[in-house]
């Protein structure tokens, strides 16, 4: 089995939610739509102010170049384009829309053919975006026919807590290998295979019953961020992507779990992506489980249903080593936010930062052969151009270095400062 470097072996904390079965959020009266699910350009609106939508109706549709399409995820009003906050404290763009109560929806129209620029031109007109958290427009991604021949599928769901995938994969198994049938199709791959951590035996039994031919089952090590792209391709394939370099250019290309359930939802069920599952956990939660959740449901929604305590020490929207903490319940759902934590202060570690010790442990848990406390330096000192000889951009902000310094000093922040300066300068 091939093995990457580094990585840490947190508590996996996965207990709370394991053993839940899929159950759905009710519909919230009303719900905040961003524009912005994606990466790339945000969606356009194609509705106004006072329109009576159904439930997968198209509101927004892809803008040119990078950009997806959003849909309705409740039968209501459109009360108009808000600015309203996001996870990451800024206001962007949402439509808002009012529930009117009803149960009305309307579908995609059936597909004539499933050919690969069929199924490509589905998943695009879904909306459908990598569900995993990264937001990449899925049909860009599988438009690679020619260039790989393995695909890749994330079932690895490393992060603590969070189990949505696990569930999906016991859950939805049929589904799941269709969907994962038709990326094969629409990127041209001859095999797939599904990179699951050992710590989820029920669903490698599980699927490895059930792939059939030229779908296989790789059972992984369990070590963080065994999901992370790069690392994810070195142990289903022991392929490595170049520096710089894109999964295609190692004749792989990777989708997460539910985004291949999305895939099969869109092109054999002609369901738009305007609703995903998410795991609600953590030791402040009086009821966790995995529900289905209406895209644009408000968190506070979701915290009352769950029974999660705002008062807790800490909210956390995804996993607790690369999520972000949320500030307001008023936040709303998306394509990318998998789960949603409610910690105990036992749950979270104080951090105090101090003088860094020298002892390297930084080094060796990077999953990148990087040395965070390097590009630490560098950027405390804004030299930029050392933060870029030091690797800033290859970081994969996994939290490896933060988690592992007995300094506690606040690495994966300032190693994604780096980068993201580097970027926008173009050094």
């Amino acid at each position: 089995m091939a093995i990457f470097r580094g990585g840490v072996h947190p508590d996996g904390c996965k207990q709370l939610t394991r053993g839940a079965p899929i159950g759905r959020l009710p519909a919230p009266p009303a719900v905040w739509l961003p524009l912005s699910q994606h990466i790339g350009a945000p969606a356009l609106p194609v509705v106004a102010a006072g329109d009576r939508v159904l439930r997968g109706r198209l509101v927004a549709k892809k803008a040119e170049g990078l950009s997806a399409n959003v849909y309705a995820p409740i039968a209501g009003t459109v009360k108009g384009v808000v600015r309203h906050i996001t996870a990451g404290g800024k206001k962007q763009d949402h439509i808002l829309i009012e529930g009117d109560g009803s149960d009305e929806s309307v579908s995609l129209a059936p597909l004539a053919s499933f050919t690969p620029e069929a199924v490509l031109a589905r998943i695009e007109e879904a909306g459908i975006v990598g569900m995993g958290g990264a937001g990449f427009p899925t049909a860009a991604k599988l438009n690679v026919r020619g260039r790989v021949d393995t695909l890749v599928v994330n079932a690895a769901e490393c992060e603590p807590y969070i189990t949505c995938d696990e569930r999906i994969m016991l859950e939805y198994t049929g589904e799941l290998l269709q969907g994962i049938r038709l990326c094969m199709l629409a990127c041209g791959a001859e095999r797939a295979v599904i990179g699951i951590e050992k710590n989820k035996p029920e669903a490698i039994a599980h699927l490895a019953r059930q792939c059939g031919e030229g779908i296989s089952v790789k059972p992984l090590r369990t070590r963080y961020p065994q999901g992370a792209e790069k690392q994810l391709i070195y142990g289903c394939c022991g392929r490595t992507v170049p520096e710089g370099g894109l999964p295609a250019d190692a004749g792989v290309v990777v989708v997460n779990v539910h985004t291949a359930l999305a895939v099969q939802r869109a092109a054999v069920q002609n369901i738009p992506c305007y609703e995903r599952v998410m795991t609600v956990s953590g030791g402040a939660c009086a009821r966790p489980g995995n529900f289905w959740v209406p895209n644009g449901t408000p968190l506070h929604a979701v915290a009352d249903f769950c029974g999660g305590r705002e008062d807790c020490a800490r909210i956390v929207s995804g996993g607790p080593m690369m999520g972000e903490a949320v500030f307001s319940l008023k936040v709303c759902t998306s394509k990318t936010m998998s789960s949603l934590l409610f910690l105990e202060e036992g749950e979270c570690r104080p951090r105090t930062a101090s003088a860094c010790i020298g002892c390297g442990r930084c080094v060796q848990a990077c999953p990148m052969g990087l040395m965070p406390v390097f590009i630490d330096a560098a950027v405390l000192a804004k030299d930029y151009a050392a933060a870029k000889r030091f690797g800033a951009a290859q970081c994969i902000a996994c939290g490896c270095c933060s988690y592992v310094c007995p300094a506690e000093r606040y690495l994966t922040q300032s190693v994604r400062l780096g980068r993201k300066i580097v970027k926008e300068r173009k050094l």
